[in-house]
């Protein structure tokens, strides 16, 4: 299904007149955001794999390829099915393999879809390559590497990265590269940090396939990549291809790490006001966490944005004004602990917008983006989001 324009007479055309809650996202943000990545990467010979499971639309991914759909990463099959049947044919499913998931890929590449998968095991090897013989394709597959601790994978320097490298060939798969990523990099918040940080991620990465190299190994993929590295990766020497996700949309979570400011943040949710408590200094709206989701991935960060930091309807941020409870359709505006700054007034039916902790959560909990451009309260078209496994 593609997006659609908004018609008169056929749906609401502007956000005074849209129901609450719902998703909003800002077209010229969106942009900008792609752009400044792109050109970042274009600049240092890097191919640019952008992860849709923040997206998970083809109408963004159409913003993100204008013409020609290009390489992708996926974290669902169905993610890749659906992307498949948009005309991409170049993807990464840069999670790790089951057999259910060997074999649905497996029938993609027989379909024609170029998909490299993820592993880290010789069972896993062995696993898909017997998909592969089933489906009568040759499987591609990256060796996932640990470069600091956030997930699975193996570290350069552990012996049974060999040992893998040498299963996939005996299973008949083709060893396309390796593939890591710095998750560590979202618990910072300096740039000395965050460019530390992309340079260890670089060096393990190159160093893994330096030693698959040696061991008599082709590699020709060396992928890295989480939005805070792919920002500030000064030396990107080795690296192949650089995958992110987020950078789409942004988020308060990336906005603490010192990735983006607030005005870069593409998605809001539309709430209104339904209720008042100035005895408690609170505010009711009709998003709670069924529309911002639970993920309060900010705790831990030095400005704690509750559920989600609150702006007026024009995008504008109140300040220290957070959705400080989330209950299922319930949320409550509050003024951040020890603030100065004074409880907007904001009467009964007024509308509010806020921006999310986590882009990829709190899109997950809608159907659709509501499209508007930065300086317009018109709604200028309906983008559907994709879901499922």
């Amino acid at each position: 299904m593609r997006g659609t324009d908004i018609q008169s007479g056929k749906a609401a055309a502007t956000l005074a007149a849209l129901a609450t809650p719902a998703l909003l996202l800002d077209r010229d943000r969106l942009d900008r955001n792609l752009a400044r990545l792109s050109s970042r990467m274009a600049a240092r010979g890097v191919v640019l794999r952008p992860h849709m499971k923040t997206g998970k639309s083809i109408d963004v991914a159409r913003r993100v390829y204008r013409s020609v759909p290009g390489p992708i990463t996926v974290s669902t099959l169905a993610e890749a099915e659906y992307f498949a049947q948009h005309g991409f044919r170049d993807m990464t499913y840069a999670v790790g393999l089951a057999p259910h998931t060997s074999d649905r890929a497996m029938r993609l590449q027989k379909a024609g879809i170029d998909i490299k998968v993820l592993l880290d095991s010789p069972e896993q090897a062995a696993m898909l390559g017997a998909a592969g013989r089933a489906a009568g394709v040759t499987p591609s597959a990256l060796v996932e590497i640990d470069c600091d601790g956030h997930r699975g994978g193996l570290t350069a320097t552990d012996p049974k990265l060999v040992v893998v490298a040498a299963a996939m060939a005996e299973a008949g798969v083709k060893i396309a590269g390796v593939l890591t990523h710095a998750g560590e990099s979202y618990g910072l918040s300096t740039p000395a940090a965050l460019v530390a940080a992309a340079e260890s991620e670089r060096a393990v990465a190159v160093a893994a396939a330096m030693t698959l190299r040696a061991a008599g190994h082709e590699c020709r993929v060396v992928s890295v990549g989480s939005t805070p590295t792919a920002h500030f990766a000064d030396d990107l020497t080795g690296v192949t291809e650089m995958r992110a996700g987020v950078y789409m949309f942004f988020d308060l979570v990336m906005h603490g790490v010192g990735v983006c400011t607030t005005d870069d943040i593409a998605i809001s949710v539309l709430a209104t006001v339904i209720g008042k408590k100035p005895e408690k200094g609170w505010i009711l709206v009709d998003a709670g966490w069924m529309a911002l989701s639970r993920d309060r991935g900010t705790a831990a960060q030095p400005a704690d944005q509750g559920y989600g930091l609150v702006c007026d309807v024009a995008g504008k941020v109140f300040p220290d004004l957070i959705v400080s409870q989330a209950s299922q359709e319930h949320g409550i505006l509050a003024v951040r602990p020890g603030s100065a700054h004074a409880l907007p007034d904001l009467p009964i039916g007024a509308k509010v917008r806020i921006l999310p902790n986590h882009a990829c959560a709190t899109a997950a909990q809608h159907e659709l983006y509501n499209v508007v451009s930065s300086d317009s309260a018109a709604i200028e078209a309906r983008w559907p989001r994709m879901r499922g496994w």
